[in-house]
């Protein structure tokens, strides 16, 4: 059983990662785009389109898991981790993208990531006894 702090949290979290990803796959497609770093490999189309499929997944998954919640919350926490450098890349090469249009944007988004894998986690984890 978890508190219903946690259970809000949850509910956020995942409708704000499912509605992230379909945006990847739809009106912010080409913003997203300049967030991947030129080192990785491939289409940057390709990537966004993957991570916004990843991210309707794991969206998806903290709204209807229960008995996984814990892995999910795992697992949506590394990929936070691994879209991190996306952020940075951006940052570092102040690629433009609505929303983040300038560079004290971007900076402080940097710091926005930690706070959210924080949260993945703290909404996912059941409560101590």
């Amino acid at each position: 059983m978890t508190s219903p702090a946690r259970t809000v949290g949850r509910i956020v979290l995942g409708s704000l990662l499912a509605l992230i990803g379909v945006s990847h796959l739809t009106v912010a497609r080409k913003g997203f785009r300049v967030a991947v770093p030129d080192w990785v490999p491939g289409d940057p189309d390709t990537t966004v389109v993957a991570s916004g499929v990843v991210e309707i997944g794991l969206g998806t998954a903290m709204l209807f898991a229960r008995r996984h919640r814990g892995l999910v919350g795992t697992l949506t926490a590394l990929f936070l981790v691994a879209v991190f450098p996306g952020n940075v890349s951006q940052w570092k090469h102040q690629r433009y993208a609505p929303g983040l249009d300038t560079d004290a944007k971007r900076f402080a988004r940097l710091f926005l990531q930690p706070v959210l894998i924080w949260l993945v986690l703290w909404a996912t984890r059941a409560p101590r006894r």
